[in-house]
């Protein structure tokens, strides 16, 4: 009788546990846009960019050669939807006495917001035109 209790309370703890675990689910989850919002110009991509390069580099001081292209409605690969997508290139530093060289990323925007950096964008960026970018060359810690 004692185990049947036990395996009782235990499935009932389970099952309550799963509900609410459920619930903070569908409470966190990032919201969803539909329709056109979805693809909205991304109108301050060049700031947002730039906010985005204090977290992605290491050492956001000190980069050299930077280009950014113009927003671009391209699907990321693999199926995915077309979003406004923005090139860059530009030599970070490696450390303090180096730099690691030329590198491309994409800057993914959704509903005109940057959602991630894509490393490795060849074909995002493949047709890209680069126009020099001295805001990110001059970027503090």
């Amino acid at each position: 009788m004692r185990t049947r209790l036990g395996r009782r309370s235990c499935f009932g703890l389970t099952v309550a546990l799963a509900a609410g675990l459920a619930a903070c689910a569908q409470q966190d989850s990032p919201p969803t846009f539909t329709g056109e919002a979805v693809n909205a110009y991304p109108a301050n991509y060049r700031s947002e960019i730039l906010a985005g390069m204090h977290a992605y580099l290491n050492d956001p001081t000190g980069v050299r050669d930077a280009a950014i292209a113009q927003p671009a409605l391209k699907s990321p690969g693999m199926g995915a939807p077309e979003h406004y997508v923005v090139c860059l290139r530009f030599n970070a530093k490696l450390n303090a006495n180096g730099y690691a060289g030329m590198k491309e990323v994409a800057a993914l925007f959704i509903a005109g917001r940057l959602e991630q950096f894509i490393e490795r964008p060849k074909q995002l960026c493949a047709d890209a035109s680069y126009a020099p970018f001295p805001e990110l060359e001059k970027l503090t810690p």
